[in-house]
């Protein structure tokens, strides 16, 4: 974007422009949101292997993650719904990184079932709303309803899939975040590292970014507030999306 002010830059319509790449989402029940920036743009990546993104939407977590991480990382995106996989894959050809990612059009189960690896990394941005009105549109209903992807559900397939030193990661509100932990806790995972995200410095915590393992570690825990007190982005979160936003 050097070459190109921004008042004479125009984004790709049904979607959303990113530094190094597009990531198209109108074909997708979830768009691209804060969550997901947060989590591919924090997700530690120091280790070395294969990474695996559950329930990758337009597949955004994805290419952050290739972004990121060096050449020979390969990432494999799992999505249940039809026609969010198909943009996933449209997003991830005209990427800088199409031999990088796969794109799975399946239930995780049935792909933890079949897949005989295992993982460095899991990530995933999961629905976390428990089952009440349904939405209007059934790939909403998938997308936002813990239905078809209940917690315990993804703790035991990550479980199945994360190899011993690995790490998975979620994004999840505050007050869920603390009950996933409690849970995961219970079925043996440990904490690694919190991050309590809220809008402002004085406002409430409402986003939790979590990472757990299998085996005890230091556990790492901080705040992080999205702006500051007049509506400016925090230097901390400039700091995440640098890489990402345009004009950062």
């Amino acid at each position: 974007m050097s070459s190109q002010s921004k008042a004479d830059f125009k984004p790709r319509r049904g979607g959303f422009t990113f530094k190094q790449f597009f990531v198209g989402h109108d074909r997708c029940a979830m768009k691209v949101g804060t969550d997901g920036v947060l989590l591919g743009a924090w997700a530690p990546l120091a280790q070395t292997g294969r990474v695996l993104d559950i329930g990758c939407g337009s597949g955004l977590i994805a290419l952050m993650l290739a972004q990121r991480s060096p050449a020979e990382i390969h990432i494999d995106a799992v999505e249940l719904d039809t026609a969010a996989a198909e943009q996933a894959q449209e997003n991830v050809l005209l990427s800088p990184w199409p031999q990088r990612i796969r794109v799975h059009a399946q239930n995780i189960e049935d792909f933890a079932q079949r897949y005989a690896g295992r993982y460095a990394l899991i990530v995933s941005n999961p629905p976390y709303f428990e089952p009440s009105v349904a939405c209007r549109d059934r790939a909403r209903d998938t997308a936002r309803y813990t239905e078809t992807l209940p917690h315990d559900r993804l703790l035991d397939c990550a479980q199945r899939l994360l190899g011993d030193n690995g790490q998975l990661c979620v994004v999840l509100p505050y007050a869920i975040g603390e009950a996933f932990t409690a849970d995961a806790q219970r079925r043996g995972w440990h904490m690694a590292q919190r991050v309590n995200v809220s809008d402002r410095p004085q406002t409430p915590r409402h986003r939790m970014l979590l990472s757990l393992t299998r085996e005890p570690q230091r556990r790492v825990e901080y705040d992080l507030a999205i702006k500051q007190a007049d509506g400016s982005y925090s230097d901390a979160f400039r700091a995440l999306i640098a890489d990402f936003y345009l004009f950062y």
